[in-house]
This record gives C-alpha cells, structure tokens and sequence, in this order.
C-alpha cells in the first residue's frame, strides 16, 4: 500500500507542476515550457511503470525490463523514421509556381 500512495503523490505533484507552468506562463516561452512538460511527462511514465506497474531488473528475471528496453529502441527508431521521412519530404517537394493558381 505504501509504494501505491507514493506513486500516487508523485503522479499528481508530476501534473500540478506542468499545470501550473501552462496556465501561468511562468516560463514565458512557449518551446520551452513544451520541453519541460515533455519531461515531467516522461518522469511520469518512469513513475507509474516503478510504482504502479511493480517493472523492475528483478520482476520476472529481467524480462519486463528487456521487453520496455526493445520497445523503447522499436519507438525511436519509428519516430526517428517518420520524421527523417516527413523532414525530406517536404523539403525535397517541387516548388509551385506563383501564377500556377490563375486560370487561362
């Protein structure tokens, strides 16, 4: 009960803060402050995994473990793809003459 209580006052102390960033605007840019809430949002994962969904080195002899390790490799290389892919995409593009929205 206890570990369930601690990742419950993480959780909320991980959203309260990102909350309070936004509707004050306490950072002033607005990159930044969607940096920052990435990050908390990515603690937070670490948080529910750890505390709520017991992962460990030693849960199941490392297997979860191994299994978050390749799925996290499998969702890099896919988003790293996809934006290499819509990078080039739209930078390779022909360019569209000026006149070609005017009617003969």
């Amino acid at each position: 009960m206890k570990d369930y209580a601690t990742g419950f006052v993480l959780a909320v102390i991980l959203t309260v803060i990102p909350f309070y960033l936004v509707m004050t605007d306490a950072l002033g840019d607005k990159s930044l402050t969607t940096l920052v809430i990435a990050g908390f949002a990515g603690v937070q994962v670490i948080v529910h995994m750890i505390y709520f969904l017991h992962m460990n080195a030693k849960s199941e002899g490392g297997w979860n473990l191994l299994a978050l390790v390749f799925t996290c490799i499998l969702v890099f290389i896919v988003l790293s793809g996809v934006t290499w892919v819509m990078y080039h995409l739209n930078h390779n593009m022909m360019p569209m003459p000026h006149n070609m929205n005017e009617l003969p």
